[in-house]
């Protein structure tokens, strides 16, 4: 692993961001613990998505499935009367283990056709959701014991899981950015045959990334299914949320460590303000920022490369500092 002192400079102060919203938790109200928690929850899904779409190149719209597998995988454990911890577990493992089935498959394909692909998987899991009706509840949904306990205690007690899955997620990149997995994941999305070639395996690495991406959506799924108490299959696969996924992370920056982080909280950000201020209008104009956001800064906001303060000074006053050797 490849470690200087201004990425672990970057770790830790990231970290101690995560650290100040876990002490906040203990001052927020219900709206503002909720507010929190869907942000963590998008972080850890722009986070599970940059493994595949950032790092390796490949247009998953896929996340959102694992997102449902591991929503409906809690519930179905939680009512069969398992512990909220057996059922997370669970849901990570259905994640990961549907993931390598249908990584083996599916990444066979490229570009367009493997987004059509991925999108497919959406489209076939929300029909099995709402057919079997004795395991999923069918279009009714499926209902999930409630935790006990006051509102403030369950708000900051899934804030705090949703946080540490976020945590998790953003440890998971930071192993695979300065690893041999995350050289071979930058190979493959620049040339996956010169990457063959040079001895890096090609199938194990795009399938290792597809199941980790999934395990991470699949538990996310998980965390959310206990906290709302009751799933359908409209809203655990939801089609509009596999588009929203992949933007987030285009805001921020992809194939970065702090790229889905910072989109996710922008997203998060503007379209609070854009719903409690133009709540008629707050589609079509949250669109409109997201477009000219991407069309101005195609590289999201860390991936641009943004002018110096001494780019921006005049000719003069650069012509006039003493110059210095190396």
């Amino acid at each position: 692993m490849i470690l200087d002192r201004t990425f672990l400079l970057k770790i830790a102060v990231g970290l101690a961001l995560f650290a100040l919203a876990a002490f906040s938790a203990f001052s927020l109200d219900n709206y503002q613990l909720q507010v929190g928690t869907s942000l963590a929850m998008l972080a850890v899904l722009c986070y599970a998505w940059n493994l595949v779409g950032g790092y390796m190149g490949y247009p998953s719209l896929a996340t959102i499935t694992f997102f449902g597998i591991g929503a409906y995988t809690d519930g179905i454990v939680q009512n069969l009367d398992q512990a909220i911890g057996v059922a997370w577990l669970a849901a990570a493992i259905a994640g990961a283990a549907i993931a390598l089935l249908l990584g083996a498959a599916l990444l066979r394909l490229k570009g367009h056709y493997f987004a059509i692909g991925t999108i497919a998987t959406l489209e076939v899991a929300r029909e099995i959701a709402n057919n079997w009706d004795a395991l999923t509840g069918g279009a009714i949904g499926l209902n999930i014991p409630i935790q006990m306990g006051s509102p403030e205690f369950v708000g900051r007690f899934f804030f705090l899981v949703m946080l540490a899955l976020a945590v998790a997620a953003f440890l998971v990149t930071v192993v695979v950015d300065r690893t041999r997995f995350g050289f071979g994941l930058r190979c493959i999305r620049q040339n996956e045959q010169a990457a063959s070639m040079v001895g890096i395996d090609v199938v194990r690495y795009k399938v290792a990334a597809f199941v980790l991406s999934g395990a991470l959506s699949a538990a996310a799924g998980g965390v959310y299914a206990s906290m709302v108490a009751y799933i359908e299959p409209k809203d655990a696969f939801n089609l509009v949320k596999t588009i929203e996924i992949p933007v987030m992370v285009m805001l921020g920056g992809m194939g970065t460590i702090f790229g889905p982080l910072i989109g996710s909280a922008f997203y998060v950000v503007l379209n609070e303000f854009v719903w409690a201020n133009f709540i008629n209008w707050h589609s079509g104009i949250l669109g409109l920022i997201i477009v000219g956001v991407i069309y101005f800064l195609p590289g999201g906001v860390l991936g641009t490369r943004w002018p110096s303060a001494k780019g921006r000074m005049p000719m003069r006053a650069r012509a006039a500092q003493p110059r210095t050797t190396a």
